[in-house]
């Protein structure tokens, strides 16, 4: 199954270095390099915004930009807007909030059947009223 990266975990391959991260952080980062290798990461445009927004270096930016030109934007269509609109409202109903972008990450991931793999607790409280599938990093043999 391909599997739709959320900005969380971006966030932390790139912008802390390995020595600062814990184990648990280090398998994260690990499960993410296993994926692109495997040819299954799937970027949205809203992920790619998410990660660059905020950069205050042009060089750092550009770097940046640079690397995650490697994974072509997998397209979003209305549906996708469409679908996102009504997991917000089914979450609304139930008490559970979250941002419009996460909704539509859960909506391309439903619509296209790929897992999301994030550390963003919100999309546990997501996929208590929404049928998506979270990727879980998976056991390592060192």
């Amino acid at each position: 199954m391909r599997v739709l990266v959320d900005t969380s975990v971006w966030s932390l391959a790139f912008r802390r270095k390995s020595s600062d991260l814990s184990d648990s952080e280090r398998s994260i980062v690990r499960e993410l390099s296993e994926l692109i290798q495997e040819s299954r990461v799937v970027m949205i445009g809203p992920i790619r915004q998410e990660i660059l927004s905020g950069i205050s270096s042009i060089k750092q930016f550009e770097k940046l930009r640079t690397k995650l030109r490697a994974f072509i934007d997998f397209p979003l269509n209305p549906v996708d807007y469409e679908k996102a609109s009504e997991f917000f409202n089914i979450c609304r109903k139930k008490g559970v909030q979250g941002s419009h972008i996460d909704f539509l990450i859960c909506s391309a991931a439903f619509n296209n059947e790929l897992s999301i793999f994030t550390i963003d607790k919100d999309f546990e409280k997501f996929s208590e009223s929404l049928d998506i599938e979270l990727h879980k990093v998976r056991k390592f043999i060192a």
